[in-house]
């Protein structure tokens, strides 16, 4: 077993009515806000006159019209200008995880005097950030309890992430009722977008029987409470699981003494999106059953058969059986709560397969000693060949 250092600073306030405390939660840090959003979905269910309300004796500077995969250009450096120009003490992101990952590259951004992509691509350390509390109303990317942010520059076809202890929000309001109003097929792409974080850290040379099991557990929270909250959108018990799931699910607990990760299925999806600005947790779902049954092998297998004994009862001996037989039941599921499970479905041919396929091999790194399973280009290429 490995090592490890493991860090989270965020605090979560969960539950009902856990907007009661942004009042005082911003006060700590100042009276100068930018308020992050995305479209009119906070506007409909009444969160954003609530806010408005709640900080009225602040001066609040919004950024609004922040989409799916967030736009380098159009958001962050938007947002970047507003916090510099306003002076800007905190950062009120409000809405799922992109909108989270672009308020953390402003926060970055706002207090660094250079080009910011510099920072998100590793060329230069940020030194400090603003401070990011922020309100979900999304269940996916675990971005409110982790230190990662990944953001889309469209010009260069460029999705990266970028990983940094500054940029763990200082707080995080997470009330499953601001989740209701999530469209089935968010709710089904923000789950699978939550088991496949768990999924990337499952697929390792070395675990423990602690961080399997945690990591099948919520997997079968994940994909219970997804099919309850598909047919019941307010149902309470299944927002909450659903959210406490993605929650924990990117944020490092379930790999910690495990072996280093990859991410493969990530960098891969990365490409899809960042080509065809295509719905993230959709891309990982198509690629996912994919990526498995290509590198199923004799040296891959036994990590395909813990999963399926801790997540599914087979009543079959035989590793490989059980190991294709897991890899079905992930395909049906995906395909059970509605989403598309070819690139076709997206519009997305061959066309530009090649082309993926070597930016992913020149940016992801994939075939590096670590890997669980290196792939080369030749094999990222087959992987969404058998996607489409």
């Amino acid at each position: 077993m490995f090592n490890f250092k493991y860090y989270t600073p965020t605090k979560l306030i969960f539950g009902k009515g856990s907007i009661s405390e942004l009042e005082l939660s911003l006060k700590k840090y100042g009276k100068n806000v930018l308020l992050a959003y995305g479209g009119g979905s906070i506007k409909k269910i009444g969160l954003y006159e609530k806010i408005k309300n709640i900080l009225k004796d602040f001066n609040i500077f919004e950024l609004d019209g922040i989409k799916p995969n967030p736009k380098y250009k159009e958001s962050v450096l938007k947002g970047i200008e507003i916090c510099k120009k306003n002076n800007i003490d905190v950062i009120l992101a409000v809405g799922g995880g992109s909108v989270l990952d672009c308020s953390k590259a402003i926060a970055v951004g706002a207090l660094y005097e250079g080009d910011v992509w510099d920072i998100l691509t590793y060329k230069a350390i940020a030194k400090s950030a603003l401070p990011i509390i922020d309100v979900l109303t999304l269940a996916a990317t675990g971005s409110e309890f982790d230190g990662n942010a990944v953001i889309s520059r469209t010009e260069t076809n460029d999705k990266v992430g970028y990983s940094s202890d500054l940029i763990f929000p200082k707080i995080s309001i997470l009330d499953p009722e601001y989740t209701y109003s999530v469209s089935k097929l968010q709710t089904a792409a923000g789950t699978a977008d939550a088991i496949n974080h768990i999924l990337e850290q499952f697929f390792v040379k070395e675990s423990t029987m602690l961080n399997d099991a945690m990591m099948a557990s919520a997997i079968k929270s994940l994909m219970i409470n997804v099919k309850k909250a598909l047919k019941n959108p307010n149902d309470y018990n299944a927002r909450y699981e659903l959210m406490y799931d993605a929650t924990l699910a990117c944020n490092g607990i379930f790999s910690n003494g495990s072996g280093p990760q990859n991410w493969p299925m990530h960098g891969i999806e990365h490409a899809l999106s960042g080509y065809y600005d295509i719905t993230h947790g959709v891309g990982l779902a198509i690629i996912t059953p994919r990526w498995m049954e290509y590198i199923l092998c004799d040296k891959t297998v036994d990590r395909f058969d813990i999963l399926s004994d801790l997540l599914f009862d087979f009543k079959e001996e035989d590793k490989f059986i059980k190991s294709k037989k897991l890899i079905n039941e992930f395909y049906k599921f995906f395909e059970s709560i509605g989403i598309p499970m070819h690139l076709k479905d997206l519009n997305i041919d061959e066309s530009r397969i090649k082309e993926m396929a070597s930016h992913i091999n020149k940016y992801e790194n994939l075939d590096n000693e670590y890997a669980f399973y290196p792939l080369k280009e030749k094999d990222i290429e087959k992987i969404l060949i058998n996607s489409l």
